[in-house]
């Protein structure tokens, strides 16, 4: 049986890499096993198309180093009409690659599908380790050890921080390969994430770090407490 360090989950591909592609990076760099779950091809995007996002994301995914990316094929901005549907197919997921660690968007945004998959991860999360409840796969229970949330258009005071600085330029390397997304090109309209939306995470990020004391630094906030061993 496959298992993971850490499992993050988005509803299109690019989700993850804008609030996590650091901290993956410095798990794949450290040897750990990193997977990505995108839970629709974003097809309504309003620039770019299915195959060009696919190959953005291939692209993003050999620079940080995924040891697999998964992608469900769901209809964006569909979600909540199949929400059953998603999370019996998460928690299959989750019981079969067993993460320690699943990160999830963070639960309020000002896109409805990241929103949904924020509510649809915590609901397969929980309902992974319950012994009787059963999918289609008949899967052996597993629960992971941790669910956070990665900030993707919402900045609020994280509860955990990562200190990225180290490898914040490949960051951006990585944000960069989305460039249907993030650059105004021949046919594309303007959008958010084209009228300075890398500077603004990048801004996150520096804030993030100056409260942490260090340069650039990725946001969470955890789904249940964390226990310290010692104070």
């Amino acid at each position: 049986m496959s298992s993971l360090d850490i499992l993050a989950i988005g509803a299109h591909p690019d989700d993850v890499e804008i609030g996590a592609a650091g901290s993956l990076l410095l798990a794949a760099k450290r040897g750990e096993r990193v997977a990505i779950l995108d839970l629709t091809y974003a097809e309504l995007s309003s620039n770019g198309n299915v195959e060009r996002r696919q190959q953005e994301a291939a692209a993003a995914d050999k620079l940080i180093g995924v040891v697999e990316r998964f992608n469900f094929g769901l209809p964006d901005r569909g979600l909540e009409a199949i929400r059953e549907v998603a999370i019996n197919r998460v928690v299959d997921l989750i019981r079969q690659m067993r993460p320690r660690i699943v990160l999830a968007p963070y639960f309020s945004d000002r896109h409805p599908d990241h929103e949904s998959v924020s509510r649809i991860v915590r609901e397969a999360v929980f309902n992974s380790g319950i012994r009787k409840y059963e999918t289609e796969s008949s899967m052996a229970a597993y629960r992971p050890e941790q669910l956070l949330y990665y900030f993707i258009n919402s900045t609020v005071t994280p509860q955990v921080v990562v200190d990225v600085t180290a490898i914040y330029p490949e960051k951006m390397d990585v944000l960069r390969c989305y460039r249907s997304q993030f650059e105004l090109e021949e046919g594309s309209v303007h959008t958010p994430l084209t009228n300075g939306y890398l500077e603004m995470v990048e801004y996150r990020e520096r804030l993030f770090g100056s409260q942490a004391g260090v340069a650039f630094a990725e946001g969470f906030v955890s789904a249940s407490p964390y226990v310290l061993a010692n104070l």
